[in-house]
């Protein structure tokens, strides 16, 4: 990798793929495209973001899925049960106390399909467009996306690889380039930067769910005790 100069003159690094790097890439896009496949054949939209989505993955990169709506459990568990080969672990995830729980199913250690127990507010969606995301029509077209990684660095793909700059100190460029309003990447940054300096994962809560627990039946518990879901039920 040799720097270069980005436009507004900060540095930033210009990344050739090698052949086991493209490999590695493709590869996880087969399975990310495989789970795609099996929700869109039950009439449900997905996407995959991230690294996949973008394309600057390593051999431990995670394969996300995530179905942007609240959906049925039992159906996506049903799924992944009858296509997928079951799942390892299945877990309830949120990330501050008045966040959208999701219910996390890993089909393996680096592979999870994920959903929205609730509606989704804008500012909770905005996460995806900011990390990079595509549809199943785009990974069919082997598509690539900008986005930004949780080093802070907006990475945009290029024919050889990619190019990549630091997002906070250039967050109109970065913003542009991805196509996401300043000032959600901006916010999207401060998070990021306040979990650093505190050493915090980001996570307020993680529910691993037993053999006979529902999701249904831990969101119903979870609403139950905390007064930030209840309003917004009733909202």
């Amino acid at each position: 990798m040799e720097p270069s100069r980005y436009a507004a003159g900060e540095l930033y690094l210009s990344v050739v793929y090698d052949e086991e790097r493209w490999r590695i890439l493709w590869q996880k896009r087969e399975i990310a495209l495989r789970l795609m496949v099996i929700i869109s054949r039950a009439g449900i939209d997905s996407i995959t973001y991230g690294s996949v989505a973008r394309g600057d993955v390593h051999p431990l990169s995670d394969v996300e899925v995530f179905i942007p709506r609240p959906v049925n459990p039992i159906l996506v568990e049903a799924l992944v049960e009858r296509e997928a080969g079951g799942w390892v672990r299945r877990e309830m995830v949120q990330a501050t106390p008045g966040y959208v729980p999701k219910a996390y199913i890993y089909i393996d250690d680096y592979t999870t399909i994920s959903f929205p127990l609730l509606e989704m507010l804008r500012q909770e969606w905005v996460f995806y467009e900011i990390a990079g995301k595509l549809t199943l029509e785009d990974v069919l077209e082997k598509k690539r996306t900008p986005g930004m990684n949780k080093e802070l660095k907006a990475i945009i793909p290029t024919p050889e690889g990619h190019s990549e700059f630091p997002a906070d100190r250039e967050p109109e460029a970065a913003a542009r380039l991805i196509g996401v309003d300043p000032r959600d990447l901006r916010s999207r940054i401060s998070v990021l930067k306040r979990r650093r300096l505190h050493g915090k994962t980001g996570v307020f809560r993680k529910l691993v769910l037993s053999e006979g627990e529902s999701f249904s039946s831990v969101l119903a518990s979870l609403i139950d005790e905390n007064p930030w879901l209840k309003r917004r039920m009733s909202r």
